[in-house]
């Protein structure tokens, strides 16, 4: 079987460097923290990767994993080649960690309840994993930090709240302190350890502050978020408070404030919404950056700039969301609550230039500013992170930075947490590789499935029943990088009203103006199997159910795709029904003018984990192509791939007779276009449009940001 038949560059090549081109961050590695085990431990527990830091030659990175009770090493030597140097136990659950030399301190969480804090100090040497030093800190630590000198060492001492307790409210003892720990010859001098008070400043919970996150600037004076307290403190060099001020309160508007409407609508507002910061990072010696992810009462989905003294200079507003959902990456399911949820930062100067790095754990992003100008920031660009980014560092002398993604969905069958590597470079933005910036209006968009390519170049994509109360057909301008979505085209019922039970897995045109789309049915929801009539304007026009000969046999995986050749609709089926042969799936005919049903046998590769199914069905010229692809994810994955069947096979025999089988030719591996892209290989190839002269374009469906990293990767193999 001849392979790679397409003469095309590979996903990275959409990127190749242009001379003179601006200076970008790209996505180089990707790091999966199971590979930090020891031979023989069970590598199916969950592990995470949280905060994480850098040793001071940048070719060393530590994280601290919550689930194993450790924290893993990583040589970055070669960055785009991440290599394993183990795990080292801590005795308890680390929570954080920052870096002088080669020495990580870590902090980490002992307690035995909430009413019974403790934690401690923990300092390893990051060549050898060895432990050189344990410092008491009598409570539950939060975050770490140290000042540029490497003198000392700064701890939130969070003792956090139950939120199963007292209503969920702050209020409950003991309360939290910050303390600092001189640092010399690598070790802290744990009997220089203080304790500074900052009870009685805030105006919620003065008698329980809770401080969850620290920074130290070129003073040394330490700033700390008190986030269900919604309090900024600033702390001197000799450990007294020098101003305190309350983060205030947002006025949102245009956000989307429904979770349970399966449906992407930027009307909503929320006034007076505090801020309750995590993260925070100086820009200056004068200014500070807050993530205002929110917990007990907040979350006004934004980051802000103070000064010190608590004048407020800068505020994103609801603009800090505007570059996620055209990108599609807003997490639907999360709009009752906090949104994306800006969390993790960090801040550093490459060249001449100081950005800022802002976490949206929610969104699965990373928000980059150039905050050269500390009062003026503007936004530079998003980055796909993996699932959950917790923790950033920035390595500027080796032009990088580094995420961990704390998300690991092994027990539900997914991707695994990952540590992933960042490129300061003189080349072109690699992601994202499909947006809605520029259209007329604010368009949000994902779970991106079937496509189809029109005479002028442009492609039509659905979305599938992850927004079952927003059925679109979208409109996509392929000639520029990244693609743009330029126009949302509702499916509506005659009403007007939004067209439900529809799983649109499939688009092609019915050469009149309109389109056919395919619906992959799930009876026990009583979603039809069906394909649809739609106008130019998403009207349903017409629907066809499928006959009894199919429906006996049904299972719930359904059409995943649809295409059109002469009066003959064809749509492949996603997996084998019960009167399939094994590992093999139909391709079924419905012919418009006869209303005749058919099918042919397509024969599927035989998986060594999980199953193997079809994604896509498209005709062009003398062949139809299919993407046929395993449900695994990440190392596991194994079959993403394009295949074509010669046209002249393609001879519907009636239902319920002995089917054709068809032959099959490898036309393109797809595994290598999506590693390009630095991260993980991701799930769901379903999208394959074609234009009338012959350019391939693929697309993968993000599942709506639902237990998904939220990466959507659009882009095209080239020319037959």
């Amino acid at each position: 079987m001849k392979k790679h038949l397409l003469l095309a560059a590979s996903g990275l090549a959409l990127c190749a460097t242009a001379a003179n081109a601006e200076m970008n961050f790209n996505r180089i590695a990707s790091f999966a923290t199971p590979n930090n085990m020891a031979e023989g431990e069970d590598h199916a527990r969950p592990t995470s990767a949280e905060i994480i830091g850098a040793s001071e030659d940048g070719m060393t990175l530590v994280y601290t994993d919550s689930p194993l009770g450790v924290i893993g090493l990583i040589d970055i030597t070669d960055p785009k080649n991440p290599v394993a140097k183990g795990n080292v136990d801590m005795g308890g659950e680390p929570t954080s960690v920052t870096v002088i030399g080669n020495t990580a301190f870590v902090a980490v969480n002992t307690s035995e309840s909430y009413v019974k804090p403790s934690g401690k100090l923990v300092s390893v040497n990051m060549a050898d994993g060895t432990i050189t030093g344990t410092c008491d800190l009598g409570g539950q630590p939060d975050s770490t930090a140290h000042d540029a000198a490497g003198s000392f060492v700064v701890i939130a001492i969070e003792n956090e709240r139950d939120e199963d307790a007292g209503d969920g409210r702050i209020g409950q003892m003991p309360a939290g302190w910050v303390s600092t720990v001189s640092v010399a010859a690598d070790l802290a001098e744990c009997a220089t350890l203080k304790t500074i008070d900052v009870t009685g400043l805030a105006e919620i919970g003065a008698d329980d502050p809770e401080p969850e996150f620290v920074d130290v600037n070129g003073l040394n004076e330490t700033v700390v978020t008190m986030q269900e307290n919604n309090e900024m403190v600033v702390i001197d060099a000799n450990g007294d408070v020098i101003s305190h001020f309350p983060a205030g309160a947002v006025d949102l508007v245009r956000i989307d404030t429904k979770d349970e409407r399966a449906a992407l609508d930027f009307t909503g507002e929320q006034m007076g919404r505090l801020r309750e910061p995590d993260g925070v990072q100086w820009l200056d010696d004068d200014h500070f950056m807050i993530a205002n992810e929110g917990d007990m009462d907040g979350g006004s989905r934004s980051v802000t700039v103070f000064k010190k003294d608590g004048t407020l200079v800068w505020e994103s507003n609801s603009e800090f969301e505007t570059p996620i959902i055209q990108s599609g990456h807003y997490p639907d399911k999360r709009s009752d609550a906090k949104g994306a949820e800006p969390e993790g930062m960090e801040v550093a100067t490459f060249g001449d230039k100081t950005y800022a790095f802002v976490l949206a754990e929610r969104a699965s992003t990373i928000s980059v500013y150039d905050v050269t100008d500390a009062a003026n920031p503007v936004f530079k660009q998003l980055l796909p992170s993996g699932i959950a980014p917790e923790g950033v560092i920035a390595i500027p002398a080796r032009n990088l930075f580094v995420t961990a993604n704390e998300a690991d969905l092994i027990e539900d069958g997914g991707v695994r947490s990952h540590v992933m590597v960042y490129e300061y470079q003189d080349a072109p933005a690699q992601y994202p590789t499909l947006t809605s910036a520029g259209a007329d209006e604010l368009i949000g968009w994902g779970a991106i499935s079937g496509m189809v390519a029109d005479e002028d170049g442009m492609i039509y994509a659905v979305n599938d029943s992850f927004y079952s109360y927003q059925p679109t057909i979208f409109k996509i301008d392929p000639s520029s990088k990244p693609a743009k979505i330029v126009d949302a085209i509702r499916v509506t019922r005659g009403n007007g009203d939004a067209a439900q039970k529809l799983d649109m897995e499939g688009i092609t045109l019915d050469g009149k103006g309109g389109f056919w789309v395919a619906s992959e049915g799930r009876t026990d929801r009583v979603t039809p199997h069906a394909i649809y009539n739609v106008s130019a304007k998403g009207e349903i026009k017409k629907e066809i159910g499928l006959p009894a000969e199919l429906l006996t046999y049904e299972t719930r995986f359904g059409f995943e795709g649809i295409t059109k050749v002469g009066d003959t609709l064809w749509m492949p089926v996603q997996r084998e029904w019960k009167d399939d042969a094994k590992h093999s799936v139909k391709l079924v005919a419905y012919n418009l003018e006869t209303e005749e049903w058919g099918a042919v046998s397509y024969p599927l590769a035989t998986p060594d984990t999980g199953w193997v199914g079809l994604s896509e069905l498209v005709a062009h010229g003398d062949y139809f192509y299919v993407i046929e692809r395993d449900n695994q994810i990440g190392a596991d994955a194994k079959i993403k791939k394009i295949y074509r069947i010669p046209a002249a096979e393609m001879v519907p025999a009636p239902l319920g007779s002995e089917l054709p089988v068809v032959s099959k030719e490898e036309v393109r591996d797809l595994i290598p276009d999506l590693k390009s892209f630095g991260g993980y290989v991701v799930d769901k190839v379903e999208g394959l449009a074609i234009t009338t002269d012959g350019e391939m374009f693929v697309s993968t469906d993000n599942d709506g940001v639902d237990d998904s990293s939220g990466e959507t990767f659009f882009w095209s193999i080239g020319k037959m």
